[in-house]
């Protein structure tokens, strides 16, 4: 078992172990494919495989192309498994080199591909299978941010064996997570808008959703400390909650507490505001799906009177002032008036508040916030010899996660700026053809899981918004 927090490979040797396959096809630029060969992938969409070619006609930059065929299909290639459940449809997707269900990294994984459903009806399936298991297991424990495939095994992970918290059977981790319920609900909102298909929605579906909303409402912890604690036996901090569990103090103010971040750290404050944003926005996806696919009123109401009551608080409580007094969002606060500055890669982050829809790219606040997070006043921005970005504790510092070159290149309307992180994205692969959860930002042969599905995905889809929104600047070679 590969532990997602240490392990550290070097050079392509890790990258070839990413796929089994017995053979790669030599490309026209040269480039050695390495995606698995057909025989051997666990999905294949032909609408996937179409969109392949498109877009690839469209890079003129051959490493650049290369990476985009290799990552783009990554998530379908190497980590769904279909199956039948109770008679339903059931998609099973892990993260990568760890077989466990995230909901954020599943969710976030089958996103890019999702322009593409109405053509294909095996992706219209995935999607229909991802959002059953989804639903399922926030039943399991709405708690819960990693799940097995089998729901009744215990936890397989070496790291999650000793917990003290809750563990049932079907949970792999159970780290409380905002963003792991909002990205069930953000799969669920987006599939519906596409597609249109009430199919998914059915009383299981309604359950977990109310799951979901009587969890933020426990979260709020207006009536004490709610139900969920959680301690790890670990030399790394980031691994647990102080106090017994429960978190740092706190004053109830109508945001939702968060145990830990989209990185699996724990929050240093108990209120995360990128994912307290997040809950806003897709708890009123929710009411839209409720009103339009149920004719549910009162999910509806609920969701949205929740909404209502966190976004108030977000506004009071969640800003802070940098040294030179310029107003921005936190990326934590307490309640009590104190506040942390920094941004972590993992998403949702302050840096991706107008990606995932919390904000208007225009906003000046957001976009002030989002400047700041790309320079020396969050701690955890580095700039090295070879490349410069955002990372987080989660591996360390110096490290730079390539995925907020990913997310920074999705911000931003300057060519310039999105020219340099997609040098950098190319330039920092080790070789391998794939995205990296982090580099070192001197020497980037040196980086963490060879096999990580979201991370390769979101550059497959941001490859894909650039070929439709700016396209000239993919007709460069860089």
């Amino acid at each position: 078992m590969i532990d997602r927090r240490t392990f550290i490979t070097t050079g392509i040797a890790a990258g070839a172990a990413l796929t089994a396959a017995p053979a790669f096809a030599r490309t026209e630029s040269g480039f050695t494919s390495h995606r698995p060969a057909k025989a051997d992938r666990h999905f294949t969409s032909e609408a996937v495989e179409a969109e392949i070619k498109r877009v690839s006609a469209k890079i003129a930059d051959p490493k650049l192309r290369w990476m985009f065929a290799n990552c783009y299909p990554n998530t379908l290639d190497t980590t769904v498994k279909m199956g039948m459940v109770d008679g339903k449809l059931d998609s099973f997707v892990i993260t990568g080199d760890i077989p466990c269900l995230w909901l954020r990294d599943s969710a976030a994984q089958v996103k890019p591909y999702l322009h593409l459903v109405r053509q294909d009806k095996e992706l219209q399936r995935l999607f229909q299978g991802l959002i059953g298991r989804q639903a399922r297991s926030v039943l399991i424990d709405p708690y819960a941010n990693a799940f097995m495939e089998d729901p009744s095994a215990p936890t397989n992970l070496k790291w999650s064996l000793q917990d003290q918290t809750e563990m049932k059977p079907g949970v792999a981790e159970r780290k409380w997570e905002i963003d792991s319920l909002c990205y069930f609900l953000r799969l669920s909102y987006e599939y519906w808008k596409e597609m249109g298909d009430k199919s998914p929605y059915d009383a299981t579906w309604v359950e977990a959703a109310k799951a979901v909303i009587r969890t933020f409402r426990e979260q709020q912890r207006k009536d004490g400390k709610g139900p969920y604690r959680f301690l790890r036996a670990s030399n790394r901090p980031t691994e647990t909650l102080m106090l017994d569990g429960y978190g740092a103090p706190s004053r109830p103010v109508g945001m939702i507490h968060c145990g830990f971040r989209p990185s699996d750290d724990s929050c240093v404050y108990p209120f995360f505001i990128p994912a307290n944003f997040f809950a806003v926005t897709t708890l009123r996806e929710l009411a839209v799906v409720a009103s339009e696919a149920l004719g549910d009123a009162n999910l509806a109401n609920d969701a949205k009177a929740l909404a209502d009551e966190v976004e108030k608080a977000i506004h009071q409580y969640g800003k802070t002032r940098l040294l030179d007094g310029s107003e921005v969002w936190a990326y934590e606060v307490d309640g009590f008036g104190n506040a942390l500055f920094m941004d972590d890669a993992n998403t949702p982050s302050l840096s991706s508040l107008a990606y995932l829809g919390c904000v208007d790219f225009a906003d000046p606040l957001w976009r002030r916030t989002r400047d700041a997070c790309w320079s020396e006043n969050n701690p955890y921005f580095s700039k090295g010899k070879a490349v410069e970005g955002i990372g987080g504790p989660h591996v360390g510092l110096g490290q730079v996660w390539p995925m907020s070159l990913t997310m920074r290149a999705l911000s931003s309307n300057d060519d310039a700026t999105i020219r340099t992180c997609l040098k950098m994205l190319r330039d920092s692969d080790a070789d391998t053809g794939f995205i990296h959860e982090a580099v070192d930002h001197d020497d980037p042969s040196k980086f963490t899981r060879d096999w990580f599905a979201w991370a390769n995905g979101l550059f497959g889809e941001m490859i894909v918004h650039l070929a439709d929104t700016r396209p000239q600047i993919l007709k460069e070679v860089l």
